[in-house]
């Protein structure tokens, strides 16, 4: 299985280094003040903090510790309340199933914090708690504080360092999109750009959400990561039209202007460029020549800035949007009913039936059945294997090394070992937390070394319940969860053709934001998509051979909005536009197919006669909604 080779990736020094003292530093308070049980209530909530430690920048750390921090206080005062109150427990239990499974759709922030509302759920209602009821929230927050603090230490020092460093690895990534352009290595550069500019644009936008004012400091990176976008646009159009791969002038400047963006330096010597040759090469060069501009202005002006994509809206605006989304949504709901309903069962497992089980089943069920960290069933797997080690490593810790101060040292070596092996893959990342947290539990309940068999017991419950209630009870999942999702991305696809040409072909230059905005959205939207699709190869048949026989109409949907965006490029630059009819044609097409997606699970090939200018500006985006149409057929239902 591949989950189990190490994936190739360098070890977080510094993440290890605060993993060690935040874990290690709580213990040892509480046994020199004789309260060793809040001692490990801090750790525990440092452990949460630990996992959550995967951000650069500093203002990102605090959202992405601090937030799930909160739901995780609210997760554990509930927990704590019902324990052991069987009936009780497994309603409580599951309605927080329920809403920690909605939530998690609405991004990466808001899907940590419902794991930890979960999680510390699960932990408050299995484990005894010390009194009275506000104790046990407070001692998991201040750990989990204790990492964020631990993680700011070097803000002074460092500045906005993360932040530049994203913006001028996206002009990196720029530069080698540039020089695959019209070879065979293209598509593979553009996914890296995509997932480079959701990166740089999400840190940066999240951080001017607070602040509107065009004097933000982030202006000029966000200025500067904005003229980024005809630069790939133009790129697009290179591929098909143009010769940026035949230049190594056009990538080399690119890659000038990324170290002068990492660098902060300002004014630069005029650029020398090959004179280009068609709307295609123009667009390259206006696009790097506006980009040179931007970078190299010392001091530019606030009120002058390239911002087109638009701030993000205001908090509240924003936060009702997502409410409204979650309530709404269909997947949404899905999966908070999956979710609840396995939770429910271990539950019940746990308070009803008398045979001793522990909160380690409903535990492991909280963290196989998250579906935004990968495939329940290959997770389900890994997760029963990365336990097997793990328990082998709390049996020598258990049963040789005595409670008391030696807890400390042995914590934080092992703790030390959490982001060293979460960066090798999700049995790695398992097998260092699986001793951390058997030794943490031992301290509030001391049962010792007698913990470890029965915990492998409870994992491999855990993952079996997992696997029959969360996975193969729902087979129509895969298409509920990827086909509307890719349904939903060639609709918007439609719309892009619509607002890239106008809607009487015109060229649409009147609302260039807006077209703008909507080709980002569009390529989030197909990166999160593909990444679905890959999860879901990595599962048993039939939801991975369906996932390698749609394959293909993902790639074609890409393809069809790099062909509409060379197409408006060489449009702005010369080119005939298209005539109304044509662009109508190819917006009818896309939705008949978008339609046909979401009513089929065969895909059967179906033609598509689509008329035009075969000399037209339109005619690479025709042939590859033609191959797009060859793959899927609308009304062919499963």
């Amino acid at each position: 299985m591949a989950g189990l080779r190490p994936q190739t990736a360098p070890v977080p020094w510094a993440a290890v280094a605060r993993a060690g003292v935040a874990l290690s530093a709580p213990l040892a308070v509480g046994l020199a003040v004789g309260e060793p049980a809040y001692g490990a209530l801090v750790s525990m909530g440092a452990l949460s903090g630990v996992i959550g430690d995967t951000a650069d920048a500093y203002r990102m750390r605090i959202f992405n510790i601090a937030i799930p921090q909160l739901f995780g206080a609210v997760g554990v005062t509930l927990g704590t309340l019902v324990y052991g109150e069987g009936w009780p427990a497994v309603a409580a239990l599951t309605f927080v199933a329920l809403v920690s499974g909605m939530i998690s759709s609405i991004g990466a922030v808001a899907s940590v914090s419902g794991l930890l509302l979960l999680l510390n759920a699960v932990v408050g209602a299995g484990l005894p708690m010390p009194g009275p009821w506000w104790k046990a929230p407070l001692l998991l927050t201040l750990g989990g504080l204790f990492v964020l603090v631990l993680s700011l230490l070097a803000w002074p020092l460092r500045g906005r360092v993360p932040e530049r460093a994203a913006v001028a690895a996206a002009y990196r990534d720029v530069a080698d999109l540039l020089d695959a352009a019209g070879t065979s290595a293209y598509e593979e550069k553009r996914q890296a750009v995509t997932q480079s500019l959701n990166t740089s644009y999400d840190l940066i936008l999240a951080l001017r959400a607070r602040d509107h004012g065009r004097r933000s400091p982030l202006v000029r990176l966000l200025a500067q990561l904005n003229v980024l976008i005809p630069l790939v646009e133009g790129a697009a159009a290179a591929h098909l039209h143009g010769r940026a791969s035949r230049q190594p002038e056009i990538a080399a400047a690119v890659r000038d202007l990324a170290d002068a963006v990492a660098e902060g330096r300002g004014a630069a010597p005029e650029l020398v460029l090959p004179e280009p040759q068609g709307p295609a090469d123009r667009a390259v060069e206006a696009a790097l020549r506006h980009a040179a501009t931007v970078v190299h202005k010392a001091d530019p002006d606030p009120y002058n800035v390239d911002d087109r994509l638009g701030r993000p809206a205001a908090l509240r605006i924003r936060a009702r949007r997502a409410t409204r989304s979650v309530l709404l949504s269909e997947p949404s709901w899905r999966y908070g009913l999956r979710l609840a309903l396995c939770i429910g069962l271990a539950q019940a497992l746990v308070s009803l039936v008398v045979v001793p089980r522990s909160y380690w089943v409903a535990l492991t069920v909280t963290f196989v059945m998250k579906p935004d960290f990968g495939s329940v069933f290959s997770r389900a797997v890994l997760r029963a294997l990365g336990t097997a080690v793990g328990l082998v490593v709390a049996a020598a810790v258990l049963s040789q090394v005595p409670r008391g101060w030696w807890d400390v040292p042995v914590m934080a070596l092992l703790a030390a070992l959490i982001p060293a092996f979460s960066a090798k893959g999700y049995a790695f990342q398992t097998a260092a937390i699986t001793p951390v947290i058997l030794l943490l539990s031992d301290v509030l309940n001391h049962q010792g070394f007698d913990l470890v068999l029965p915990r492998l017991v409870d994992s491999l419950l855990g993952c079996g319940i997992a696997l029959v209630a969360g996975y193969l009870l729902w087979p129509e999942s895969w298409h509920t969860r990827i086909g509307d999702r890719l349904a939903t991305a060639v609709e918007d696809t439609a719309r892009y053709v619509a607002c890239a040409f106008g809607s009487a072909g015109d060229g649409g230059d009147q609302d260039q934001g807006e077209r703008v905005r909507s080709r980002r959205r569009l390529y989030r939207d197909l990166s999160s998509v593909r990444s679905e699709f890959q999860r879901a190869l990595t599962e048993p048949p039939p939801v991975g051979t369906r996932a390698a026989a749609w394959w293909p109409l993902v790639v074609a949907v890409e393809r069809i909005v790099d062909a509409t965006t060379a197409a408006r490029v060489r449009v702005s630059y010369g080119a005939q536009p298209p005539a109304r009819a044509e662009v109508a044609d190819v917006e009818q097409q896309l939705r008949e197919l978008a339609e046909g997606l979401r009513s089929s699970e065969v895909l059967v090939e179906v033609r598509a006669d689509l008329q035009g200018d075969e000399e037209g500006v339109l005619e690479p985006l025709r042939q590859e909604v033609k191959a797009a149409r060859a793959i899927a057929s609308p009304g062919q239902p499963g």
